[in-house]
């Protein structure tokens, strides 16, 4: 794998893709800046070589243009502390401001780039908007696990421009690392845990862990459509109707290859979706008509966790429950305690980015797992198997 611990950075500018799509409260405050920590150690090793970085982002999901909502000018302080220096910052990703900026830069400075996304160009994959992203700089570097599943100019065309001199970031480096850790000659048994909202999203991805795994665990939303496949009543829960033959295929496949697929038995039974709901657990498949489930109940808690303990690889991607609401975190949290469990008995945990990270982050517990994805999608993608653009690119 070429890193960038294969390079001397000084008297060179590199162009960094990094992820700083974080989460800004209303007055513009980070709340989670895993993202811009994650990066921080590349930047910090190009700087200390005696280099200059030119940093490049996207934040959210601009559709008309430039909105100050959506501006990596918000995150500018932070990220100056983060690093210990001054972070300069260009208006605009494109343009005279921005070669001006990028060009004066000396050893030890860093110039952070306006939203890629603020044109469309960027997630178009066009070739002549990675091109003047790419004259930014004499080395390009891709620190950006989350968006490496994308075949936008700034992840995977702009590689292109530099043909000698294309690098993984740390956190690239180590995102492929730790997949790599579950995905070939796991520590056995090996554990997935699967939960979310629907099947769909997941679909791929419990076809190739159930060739890999002893034990699936199916909780979250997703596991109600597995209940109805087999005649259960779930009331006003979550339900993919269209999924339900898939569903029982997918129990069938799992016993067809001995893999211990373990669905939940009860859960948290409410009357609304409101963290306020009168809440009472009970059988999962005897659900009233008028009601929902909104959590794994009491006993799938306590035979998640029974399988999890025992486990030496675990992968865990999508929540028990709707964890944000206090009411029905229980489930997650139990699963998550017994990841840590495990983690401090030996074992090696994966947190498959997304809710996972989110959930984990919430209950404290991140220092507490091997290691916590900074990309769900792009994590999702390569245990499915699939070449991420963002990866070939410096690969090639």
């Amino acid at each position: 794998m070429k890193t960038i611990d294969d390079l001397d950075f000084s008297g060179r500018r590199a162009v960094v893709r990094v992820d700083f799509n974080v989460p800004l409260d209303e007055h513009f405050t980070i709340t989670d800046d895993n993202r811009i920590q994650g990066a921080a150690p590349t930047i910090k090793k190009i700087l200390n070589d005696g280099g200059s970085a030119v940093l490049m982002s996207h934040l959210g999901r601009p559709k008309e243009g430039p909105t100050d909502k959506f501006s990596l000018r918000h995150i500018v302080s932070h990220l100056s502390a983060v690093l210990g220096v001054d972070v300069k910052f260009a208006d605009d990703c494109l343009g005279e401001e921005a070669r001006q900026k990028a060009q004066a830069l000396k050893a030890g400075e860093v110039l952070l780039l306006e939203n890629l996304r603020f044109y469309k160009e960027e997630e178009k994959g066009d070739v002549d908007f990675a091109k003047q992203l790419a004259a930014y700089g004499d080395v390009y570097v891709n620190d950006a696990f989350g968006t490496a599943h994308r075949a936008h100019a700034s992840t995977a065309v702009i590689a292109r421009f530099f043909p000698n001199d294309k690098y993984f970031g740390y956190l690239m480096a180590g995102e492929l690392e730790n997949a790599e850790k579950v995905l070939n000659n796991p520590d056995r048994p090996y554990t997935a845990i699967m939960g979310g909202a629907k099947v769909s999203d997941k679909l791929e991805l419990i076809e190739a862990l159930l060739d890999k795994v002893d034990n699936l665990i199916i909780g979250g939303g997703m596991a109600y459509t597995f209940v109805k496949a087999r005649g259960g009543e779930i009331g006003q829960s979550l339900v993919e109707l269209d999924k339900l033959d898939l569903a029982n295929e997918l129990v069938a496949k799992a016993a067809d290859k001995g893999v211990n697929l373990i669905l939940p038995t009860d859960c948290q039974i409410a009357d609304e979706f409101s963290n306020d709901s009168p809440v009472y657990n009970g059988p999962n498949d005897q659900i009233p008509a008028d009601k929902m489930g909104l959590d794994i109940g009491e006993e799938s808690a306590r035979r998640f966790s029974e399988v999890i303990s025992a486990s030496s690889t675990i992968l865990w991607n999508g929540p028990m429950g709707v964890f944000e609401m206090e009411t029905f975190a229980k489930g997650t949290k139990a699963v998550a305690n017994a990841v840590v469990a495990a983690t401090e008995r030996g074992a090696f945990s994966l947190i498959g980015g997304g809710d996972s990270a989110a959930a984990v982050s919430k209950f404290g517990m991140t220092e507490h797992v091997s290691y916590v994805s900074t990309g769900g999608g792009a994590l999702l993608e390569y245990m499915e198997g699939k070449e991420l653009p963002g990866v070939k690119a410096i690969n090639e």
